[in-house]
């Protein structure tokens, strides 16, 4: 039984600055089930009135609803942006036993 609705949450982390170790810290804190970081993007977007470009990273961080507030607060501790981008996307349907696992995973307490 699905006893969270799953989410994906969408950031990005600077090319140059040890994404993995962010990853792991979310998926060891309980966070995230799984954090997917795909190879090099580059970003292209206005910031301070500027069209601006950067070699950046994609991350793609599958959770649940109930610990969105969490990560979105650990993830402005931990990232090196001022404002990072935290974008989340539910889930409307995949495999149940993937979705048990994602609950699983993030659920506090378990090992």
């Amino acid at each position: 039984m699905i006893e969270r609705p799953a989410v994906v949450v969408l950031l990005t982390f600077p090319d140059d600055a040890d994404v993995l170790e962010f990853a792991r810290s979310l998926v060891d804190e309980r966070l995230a089930a799984c954090v997917s970081v795909l190879p090099g993007v580059e970003s292209v977007y206005r910031w301070d009135g500027v069209v601006q470009q950067s070699a950046e990273r994609q991350l793609i961080v599958k959770t649940t609803e109930d610990r969105i507030e969490s990560l979105r607060d650990r993830v402005h501790a931990l990232h090196p942006y001022d404002t990072p981008e935290f974008l989340v996307l539910p889930v409307t349907a995949g495999s149940a036993p993937y979705l048990e696992w994602i609950g699983a995973a993030v659920r506090k307490g378990d090992r």
